[in-house]
């Protein structure tokens, strides 16, 4: 038996042939849409974000927390609309909203998630320094 199937049988199996032209292109781009507690979260350097999603692991809302104090610090947000004072009480609220509902487990799970979107976006933000940066 051939291991290689003939024209006839890959036509016939439904598999596209060697030959067929590439289907046509349609871009399609995918925005996120994030809620303001969501894009309150600041970008932090790397080392930063590591540590807030490791407090935020074993102490949840405590990386939030201490997250909060970097927007004072002038870490940019998706929320440049909004003043940094603003910015840093729902960067706060985000930290209570993980402390009080850590007992029935969603807090604990909300701030792990928290803490993995802040080395995400610090991941991104280290991505673009390093091309922007002169050097």
């Amino acid at each position: 038996m051939d291991p290689f199937p003939k024209d006839s049988e890959s036509a016939a199996g439904g598999e596209p042939s060697r030959g067929a032209a590439p289907s046509s292109g349609v871009v399609v781009q995918v925005r996120e849409k994030k809620g303001p507690l969501r894009a309150a979260i600041p970008y932090m350097p790397f080392p930063v974000a590591v540590i807030c999603l490791f407090l935020n692991t074993f102490v949840p809302g405590l990386g939030t927390f201490v997250s909060a104090f970097t927007v004072l610090c002038g870490a940019r947000t998706d929320l440049p609309d909004r003043h940094m004072c603003c910015v840093f009480w729902l960067n706060i609220a985000a930290a209570l909203i993980q402390i009080l509902t850590a007992i029935v487990m969603v807090g604990w799970i909300m701030s792990i998630f928290w803490g993995m979107d802040m080395v995400i976006l610090a991941s991104k933000y280290s991505a673009l320094t390093h091309l922007t940066s002169p050097l």
